[in-house]
C-alpha cells in the first residue's frame, strides 16, 4: 500500500494482493481531492466480507450475484456509488468509519435499488453516450492497473479520457433517490434484517446539508439528502418486523476484522497504536497491530502478533496469507510457502489466493513448482481472465517448462490486457504460428490476434 508521502513503488506494498492507481473524480470528491491520484485496493477477506454483505440482498432484487463487480476505492471520504450498470464502489471510508455491519448492508441495499431500478441507464440519451464512454475509460482503467500492478498503466489507460465527462454523471435525482431507499427498505425485510443501520447513516450525513458543497461527504452531494427521506426511514423502521433484530453476531466479527485490517495498511503505525493500544487484546486488534508493524516494516513484531492468531486459528486462511505475503516480501520465500499452501486448502476457489501461492513458486525457479503455479494460475485466470498479472507469471511458467506456444499465447494475453495491441497481436501470430491448427489454444491465438487488429483499427 502506497501511503501519503511515500516513495515505495506501488506493486511492491503489502496489502494482498494489489494497490494500483486509479484516476480522476470529479464530482464524487472534494475539491483539494479533484486533481489527485485515487486507488482501487484487492484483499480477498475485504471483498469476500462485502460479498457476504451484499449476496443475499442482490439475491432478493433478483440480480445475479456473480453479475455485479465488486471495487474498494481507497479514499477516506464517505462514498459509495454505482455506475455502468452493474459495477458497484465502495469507499474504505464509508467501511471504516461506518459502526457497524448493518449501516454497510443499509448502504448496500440502497446501492442495489439504483441497480435494480435501472437509474443510471434513464439518464438522457446525451447523458447515456457520456456515462458509456466515461465509464469504459474508468473501467479499461483499473483493469489495466489491476492487471500489471503498475500505477503507471492505469494513468496511461485513463490520460485518453475525458475528464470533463465525469462532472455531473452520477447525480442521481430525488425521485431515484425515493425509489432506491424504498427499494432499500424492500431488500432489508425480504432478507430479514432492520433498516436502522441505513437510517443511521443517512442521520449521520444530515448534519452536514449545512456545510459547503467541498465540505460535505461525496456521498451527499451524489445521493441528495432531504428531510423527507429521513422520515421515510424513521418510519419504515417503526413499521419493520426486524426493527428490534440485532445485527448477526458473525457479521459484526466481519466488520471488526475488515475495519482492522483497513486501518492497520493504510493509517500510520502510531495512528493505528491510538486506535489499537498494546492493552487492546482483541483479535482485531492484534490483527491491525500485525498489519502495521509489517508495513514498518518490523518483521519481528509482525511474525509475533500473526504468530499469536494463528495459535488460537490455525485454519484461519487469512492470518496464512498475511504471513505468507510477509514472509514473502521479506525474501524469505521457501517459508511462505506452506503459509500460502494452507490459505489454499481452506480457500481453494480464491483467485486472489491461488496467484499468491504461484507467485512464491514460481519465486522457487523448480520445474516442480512452474507446473504447480500453473495449476494455481488456472484457477485464477478462470475466475479472473482479464488479470493480465497472472497471465505473465503463466508466461515465466511455461517458458521455463519450454513450451513456446504457451508463453508466446500468455504474453498475447497480458499484452491485449494492458493496451499493448501490437505487441499483443504480434505474440498472438507467433503463438499461433507454433500450435497445431483449429485446437483450443490455436483457436485463441486467432481470437487474441483480430482483437488486436480490430482495436489497432479503432486507434488510427
Amino acid at each position: 500500500m502506497v501511503m501519503k508521502g511515500e516513495k515505495r513503488p506501488l506493486r511492491k506494498q503489502p496489502i494482498p494482493l494489489f494497490c494500483v492507481l486509479l484516476l480522476l473524480l470529479g464530482p464524487l470528491l472534494p475539491q483539494r481531492a479533484v486533481a489527485q491520484q485515487l486507488q482501487f485496493i484487492r484483499d480477498a477477506e475485504i471483498e469476500n466480507t462485502i460479498r457476504i454483505y451484499a449476496t443475499p440482498l442482490f439475491q432478493a432484487a433478483g440480480l445475479s450475484p456473480q453479475g455485479i463487480r465488486l471495487y474498494l476505492v481507497n479514499d477516506r471520504a464517505l462514498n459509495a456509488f454505482v455506475a455502468g450498470g452493474l459495477n458497484m464502489f465502495i469507499n474504505t471510508g464509508l467501511l471504516i468509519e461506518t459502526r457497524d455491519p448493518g449501516e454497510v448492508i443499509g448502504v448496500i441495499a440502497h446501492e442495489t435499488g439504483h441497480i435494480a431500478g435501472g437509474h443510471l441507464a434513464r439518464s438522457g440519451a446525451a447523458l447515456e453516450q457520456t456515462q458509456a464512454a466515461l465509464i469504459a475509460t474508468y473501467l479499461l482503467s483499473l483493469g489495466a492497473a489491476l492487471a500489471t500492478g503498475e500505477s503507471a498503466v492505469g494513468a496511461a489507460v485513463l490520460s485518453s479520457g475525458q475528464d470533463v465527462a465525469l462532472r455531473g454523471l452520477l447525480q442521481y435525482t430525488r425521485t431515484q433517490e425515493n425509489s432506491a431507499d424504498q427499494a432499500a427498505v424492500n431488500l432489508l425485510q425480504a432478507t430479514q434484517q432492520s433498516p436502522a443501520g441505513l437510517l443511521r447513516f443517512m442521520e449521520s450525513l444530515s448534519g452536514q446539508e449545512v456545510l459547503l458543497s467541498n465540505n460535505q461527504d461525496p456521498y451527499l452531494r451524489t445521493h441528495p439528502l432531504t428531510q423527507d427521506r429521513i422520515g421515510f426511514l424513521q418510519q419504515a423502521l417503526r413499521e419493520s418486523p426486524y426493527a428490534d433484530k440485532p445485527v448477526d453476531p458473525e457479521l459484526v466479527k466481519l466488520h471488526d476484522r475488515m475495519r482492522a485490517k483497513l486501518i492497520g495498511f493504510l493509517n500510520p503505525l502510531s495512528q493505528v497504536l491510538r486506535s489499537y493500544p498494546e492493552s487492546d487484546t482483541s483479535l482485531p486488534a492484534r490483527y491491525a497491530r500485525a498489519i502495521a508493524h509489517y508495513r514498518v516494516p518490523d518483521l519481528d513484531k509482525a511474525l509475533g502478533e500473526i504468530e499469536a492468531l494463528l495459535q488460537e486459528k490455525p485454519a484461519d486462511p487469512y492470518f496464512r496469507e498475511l504471513k505468507g505475503q510477509m514472509l514473502l516480501e521479506h525474501g524469505r520465500v521457501a517459508e511462505s510457502l506452506p503459509e500460502y499452501e494452507a490459505a489454499v486448502r481452506t480457500l481453494p476457489d480464491s483467485a486472489q489466493i491461488r496467484q499468491a501461492l504461484a507467485k512464491a513458486q514460481i519465486a522457487l525457479d523448480t520445474r516442480e513448482m512452474d507446473r504447480a503455479a500453473l495449476e494455481n494460475l488456472t484457477v485464477t485466470l478462470a475466475e479472473e481472465p482479464n488479470n493480465s498479472a497472472a497471465w505473465r507469471l503463466s508466461a515465466v511458467a511455461h517458458g521455463r517448462l519450454g513450451d513456446q506456444a504457451l508463453t508466446a499465447l500468455s504474453l498475447a494475453e497480458s499484452a491485449l490486457i494492458r493496451g499493448k495491441y501490437q505487441e499483443a497481436r504480434d505474440r498472438a501470430e507467433h503463438a499461433a504460428g507454433l500450435l497445431s491448427e483449429n485446437t483450443a489454444p490455436w483457436l485463441r491465438a486467432q481470437d487474441l490476434k483480430n482483437e488486436a487488429e480490430r482495436r489497432l483499427k479503432q486507434d488510427d
